[in-house]
């Protein structure tokens, strides 16, 4: 078994990944997928990083990759259709590697949290979805109306580049429950001063 920081094999190539596995036998696992690679997401990003200690935390084993073309990834940007490969894979290793997994979240920000919803929506073997930061008026969300799995949502009360809003109304109108919302006031989208909250939003829903 692999730990710390490592390559997962893909038809590209290869994929950077940070894995943090306690043992072998682990029943709950989560993936946490970063922001936008063209403008400068990684997996080393600090919202994403503070999302997988709370989960961590929580008791789950984490993995954290870099989508194709960023850090030691190879390939390129694709326009979300490769980087959601990218996640599969991702995916695939993680519960190759924890077989008995039971508890599966699948984790995102911002672009990650598109990509996240839709794997974890369309995947069997994904129990829960967390998303931060998620940019509603620039992603086609209607296939959240048939997403039944428990999802958590994380927001900046001034996220300057997703307002909440469109979330809100969206979770209202569309989004099929079970679905909770955690508003952090003040926060931005980047979540400058807002780190120990999402830490704590997070850990908690998981540990739930």
């Amino acid at each position: 078994m692999f730990a710390g920081k490592t390559q997962l094999p893909v038809p590209h190539g290869q994929l950077e990944a940070i894995y943090k596995p306690g043992r072998t036998d682990a029943d709950r696992v989560a993936l946490v997928l970063h922001p936008h690679p063209v403008y400068g997401g990684t997996m080393h990003n600090p919202v994403v990083f503070h999302c997988a200690k709370a989960l961590e935390a929580a008791g789950f084993e984490t993995l954290r990759i870099n989508f194709r073309g960023v850090g030691e990834s190879s390939g390129g940007w694709d326009e979300g259709r490769g980087e959601f490969d990218d996640a599969v894979a991702a995916l695939d290793f993680l519960l190759a590697s924890q077989p008995q997994a039971r508890d599966v979240i699948v984790a995102g920000y911002s672009f990650g949290s598109a990509i996240g919803l839709r794997l974890g929506c369309n995947d069997a073997r994904v129990t829960r979805l967390i998303a931060i930061a998620t940019p509603v008026g620039l992603l086609d969300l209607g296939f959240l109306a048939q997403c039944a799995k428990p999802k958590l949502f994380v927001h900046g009360a001034a996220d300057e580049l997703a307002p909440l809003e469109p979330l809100q109304e969206l979770l209202h109108e569309t989004v099929a429950p079970p679905a909770d919302l955690r508003v952090i006031d003040g926060a931005s989208h980047f979540f400058e001063n807002g780190h120990d909250d999402l830490n704590q939003h997070v850990r908690a829903w998981a540990e739930g």
